[in-house]
């Protein structure tokens, strides 16, 4: 299994690519090639180092909670064989092998659909200040990765450029209709539900997980990618230990290193260690290696 790093992809007789913070994507008429390239960022800052087999593990991690999931939405998964790609796509086999999704082209829903399990993060800080998450009150005296007596949906709107910033839920009535929120939100913690559960008996917490919606063909699809490391946090069953920050196998390593030597969250990032790149793509191995209960592998 090659630990090539690809950072971008140029894929010139198949079109230029929208390049988002990770991927890269073709349009084709109906259909995108989603490319998930091994770049990371922190703070919305993309790091000079790429992280060995990382796009991999997204690629197919979600396809893995794309066909879990299955039956409670339709998702804009197509394919993820090359072989399945057409012709364009078979010349370009070895950049495209493992880290592409061929998806339905969706209209996008502009809003990022977060549910929370867990005390953790921006809700944690936002918890210490107010005693609330995006505005809801929660029971008093509740420490930093407790588990929440149920899991909340809790909406956010991508910036032009920075951070999402949390919006309440009838700010995204506003945005996307009572009727589409109210069965995103039911879709959406429906799915983490289902995903936490069978994530536990793995070994993982899924402490909290973003989700992104659109429309194919007028139908409510699920999109993007799936209860990934990037869009996710998780946290390992067996160190577990509420009151403080949790070990986890998502980029939080990063975050952690980035915090440690004082980098201002500014472009242009500092370059990583090798160590520092090792045991992320380690954590991103691992992660899939529970979940999916196989090495990721040709």
């Amino acid at each position: 299994m090659g630990t090539d790093v690809i950072l971008e992809t140029n894929l010139e007789d198949i079109g230029e690519p929208r390049r988002g913070k990770v991927r890269d994507i073709y349009e084709l008429g109906e259909k995108l090639f989603i490319v998930a390239t091994d770049r990371i960022s922190a703070f919305d800052v993309v790091l000079p180092d790429g992280i060995p087999m990382k796009g991999k593990v997204l690629t197919k991690l979600s396809e893995f909670w794309f066909d879990f999931t299955a039956n409670l939405t339709p998702n804009h998964l197509i394919t993820t064989r090359v072989e399945e790609m057409g012709a364009k796509a078979a010349r370009h086999r070895e950049i495209l092998a493992l880290r592409t999704m061929m998806t339905k082209k969706a209209k996008v829903i502009p809003v990022e659909c977060v549910v929370r399990g867990y005390l953790a993060g921006s809700g944690w800080r936002e918890y210490q200040e107010e005693g609330t998450v995006c505005g809801r009150e929660l029971s008093a005296d509740l420490r930093e990765a407790d588990r929440l007596d149920e899991p909340i949906f809790t909406p956010a709107t991508k910036a032009e450029a920075g951070h999402d910033v949390n919006i309440s839920f009838d700010e995204a009535v506003s945005i996307a209709g009572r009727d589409v929120m109210e069965e995103v939100r039911k879709r959406t913690l429906s799915i983490y539900e289902r995903a936490r559960e069978y994530a536990l008996g793995k070994g993982i917490i899924i402490c909290d997980t973003k989700m992104e919606w659109g429309f194919v063909d007028g139908e409510l699809t699920l999109v993007d990618e799936l209860l990934t490391p990037d869009s996710s946090r998780f946290w390992p069953v067996d160190q577990y230990e509420p009151g403080k920050s949790q070990p986890s196998f998502d980029k939080q390593f990063v975050r952690d290193y980035l915090e440690a030597i004082s980098w201002n969250k500014e472009p242009p990032a500092p370059r990583l260690p090798e160590d520092v790149v090792r045991k992320t793509s380690e954590k991103y191995l691992e992660a899939y290696r529970r979940l999916v209960g196989r090495d990721l592998s040709e």
